[in-house]
């Protein structure tokens, strides 16, 4: 098992993907915090208009990571395509057959995949989530924005969290992702078909009946990064998730130990 958790995070580690990855992490984290401190006063607002952030929102004891809870959705697409992209890929390169060769064991050989590219997602919402405190904590005096609850006992609880949610989000969508990518054994396709899902059809669908985001898979992993909205407890969210994300595994782990691996 170690060895093929150290073998996939080699794959993982490689400049072009590791760099570019957190790069994207940290542009958009960067992007979505700085707009709710510069465009506070905008009459537009700085954030859904539904659900607008108010500087006193802000100055609360969770202020300083709200920027980063928003953007979880994005960091859970980003770790969706790695997840999809890496497992994917095996099938496509044709370097499955040579990996189970060293590891006969299907099974042991998707839970070591899975566990380093875990410990990858973990890296990414860690580093991104320092970043959008950092922007959060120098970007507050501009607009107005105390700071005086966000490092207090309270606001420690908040972050610590908020980072516990956002990484059970950012993990679930990249265990969907996995799954897509060895159902069907195509990365284009398994990035294709989940990045339309989640930012397209599940959007349209809640413009026509807002009740279906309850029962949406990328709207509920949302709910958790968020902590619980309005409209959709943290709880259900958290359950409605797991069962996706549980069954989606069990087909997926069967057919990857019983059918053929080539493409």
């Amino acid at each position: 098992m170690i060895r093929v958790i150290r073998a996939e995070w080699r794959k993982l580690r490689r400049p072009t993907l590791f760099l570019g990855t957190i790069g994207a992490a940290l542009f958009f984290t960067g992007l979505f915090t700085s707009l709710l401190f510069l465009l506070i006063d905008s009459p537009r607002g700085n954030s859904d208009p539904a659900n607008p952030i108010s500087r006193e929102m802000l100055s609360s004891f969770g202020g300083s990571v709200i920027g980063f809870s928003n953007v979880a959705g994005l960091l859970g697409i980003i770790a969706y395509c790695v997840f999809a992209a890496q497992t994917a890929q095996e099938y496509t390169y044709g370097t499955l057959r040579n990996l189970l060769v060293r590891q006969p064991g299907r099974l042991r050989l998707l839970a070591g995949k899975l566990i380093s590219m875990k410990l990858f997602a973990l890296v990414m919402v860690l580093i991104s989530g320092l970043v959008s405190i950092l922007i959060a904590y120098f970007l507050a005096p501009g607009a107005k924005v105390e700071r005086s609850l966000w490092f207090t006992s309270d606001g420690w609880t908040q972050i610590i969290q908020t980072h516990v949610n956002v990484a059970i989000s950012v993990v679930g969508f990249g265990i969907l992702g996995m799954v897509m990518g060895l159902l069907l054994r195509s990365p284009i396709s398994s990035i294709a078909i989940g990045v339309l899902w989640i930012l397209i059809i599940e959007n349209l669908l809640g413009a026509v009946k807002s009740s279906t985001l309850e029962w949406l898979p990328g709207s509920q992993l949302n709910v958790i990064a968020l902590g619980g909205t309005p409209q959709v407890s943290y709880t259900h969210g958290l359950t409605l998730a797991g069962i996706y994300i549980g069954v989606g595994a069990l087909i997926a782990s069967i057919l990857f130990s019983r059918r053929d691996v080539a493409n």
